[in-house]
């Protein structure tokens, strides 16, 4: 008997590892073929022409403007999008109100509706037909195929990624310190700076990380919004777009590996925040 369960033991031990180590393979061969390959793709034609093709292709004028574009919507969106998500994760997490998971579900919509169908709202909301258009045309107001719009669909697409960091984080936390620090006389904007904040940086600084990838990096939105138009309403994501198509494949690969070298950097203080302050960020994470 001890000899048929050793038996057994062993037979299960060599299949649990033989499973394992082809997972293991299939997870490598998958990382390989569908995220290091396009990835090295991409710089590997964006160098095609040379170091000087490459700069020649990035020092273009409407390259250069639609960096400048990418990074002005990015400054934009995203401190709009750290103060929104702070007052919304503070209101829920710190405060009892009625229509509180009403709010949560809104802070959530992003997620669940086509960026597409978003920019179409805009349009429709702003454009020269729309339902305001006609009267901020009046004015002199442009919003739609202008920097406004790029600016508001940019928001809503990334608006949930601070607010869903923090909030999770926050409701672990509690009121206790809050309470704590009213009750020495600290004022409700001292007690917010100098208790709430510091308790939640980490994780305010991984949702910015994730709202700006986002930001620089939005596609669908932006391409209804913005009318495409070359030098003033292009981000780099569309730029990309356009120099592709026109067969301009060098210029495409030199700007979408800016893009590339984004999300590399982007993944890598990610991998940083995890290491250092993981604890917190998974806390936040685990209740999502």
């Amino acid at each position: 008997m001890p000899s048929e369960r050793h038996a057994a033991a062993t037979s299960a031990t060599s299949e649990s590892a033989g499973l394992r180590v082809t997972l293991i393979a299939v997870a490598i061969l998958f990382f390989v073929l569908f995220l290091l390959l396009p990835l090295l793709l991409v710089f590997a034609e964006a160098f095609r022409g040379g170091l000087g093709g490459f700069v020649n292709a990035i020092a273009d004028p409407d390259t250069q403007s639609a960096i400048y574009l990418t990074l002005l919507i990015a400054a934009i969106s995203v401190p709009a999008n750290l103060i929104f998500g702070i007052a919304a994760a503070w209101a829920i997490a710190k405060h009892d109100f009625k229509g509180k998971s009403f709010v949560i579900t809104l802070i959530d919509l992003p997620f669940s509706v086509s960026p597409v169908v978003a920019g179409l709202v805009y349009v429709l909301l702003f454009g020269a037909q729309g339902y305001l258009g006609p009267f901020l045309k009046a004015q002199g107001i442009e919003i739609i195929f202008a920097v406004p719009g790029i600016v508001l669909a940019t928001i809503f697409v990334t608006f949930p990624f601070v607010a869903r960091e923090l909030i999770p984080l926050m409701q672990e936390q509690g009121t206790g310190d809050e309470e704590a620090a009213l009750s020495l006389g600290a004022s409700g904007f001292k007690t917010f700076w100098y208790v709430t904040l510091p308790n939640v940086k980490w994780a305010l600084l991984y949702g910015v990380l994730l709202c700006n990838a986002r930001a620089m990096g939005e596609f669908g939105a932006v391409a209804v919004v913005s009318g495409k138009i070359r030098g003033l309403t292009n981000t780099m994501p569309l730029h990309v777009e356009i120099l592709y198509n026109e067969y301009a494949f060098t210029a495409a690969f030199a700007v979408a590996s800016l893009l590339a070298l984004l999300a590399l950097f982007t993944l890598a203080v990610k991998a940083l925040l995890e290491w250092r302050y993981g604890d917190q960020i998974a806390a936040s994470n685990g209740r999502h």
